[in-house]
């Protein structure tokens, strides 16, 4: 637990962001009867991209990945396709139905979409300096 009250305040704007951004993503998620990381993927693959990109956008193993790929692949959202630099990689692609639930998702998470939106450029900076100064820390 925090040992001061400004502290506890800070953590608990950490949370209720955190919490903020959740809630929108998996209400937009399942209003299209996906889960927060099938959107996510869904998301990530507007452009033909590489598989091993998908899992880093997941934050996930490249074996996890094509699970969730083949849901959304079964769904008619994205297909799979060759790289044409390397046939041994497989790209995955939004369809023309992916790319219509990606501009959806987007119109339903304004907050994800912008969440530093009221924040000038001069505090995005300083958000961002005290963020990395927290982590070397």
């Amino acid at each position: 637990m925090p040992s001061d009250e400004l502290t506890a305040q800070v953590l608990g704007l950490f949370v209720a962001v955190n919490r903020r951004y959740a809630q929108e993503s998996e209400a937009a998620a399942t209003a299209h009867e996906l889960t927060p990381l099938q959107a996510k993927a869904l998301l990530s693959s507007e452009q033909p991209v590489a598989m091993r990109r998908v899992a880093e956008c997941l934050h996930a193993e490249p074996s996890n990945v094509t699970a969730i790929v083949d849901r959304l692949e079964a769904r008619g959202l994205v297909e799979r396709r060759p790289s044409p630099g390397d046939r041994r990689v497989k790209l995955v692609a939004a369809t023309e139905s992916g790319l219509s639930v990606i501009a959806d998702l987007r119109a339903r998470t304004p907050f994800v979409s912008h969440p530093l939106e009221a924040l000038s450029v001069e505090q995005r900076e300083t958000l961002r300096e005290l963020l990395a100064l927290m982590l070397e820390g």
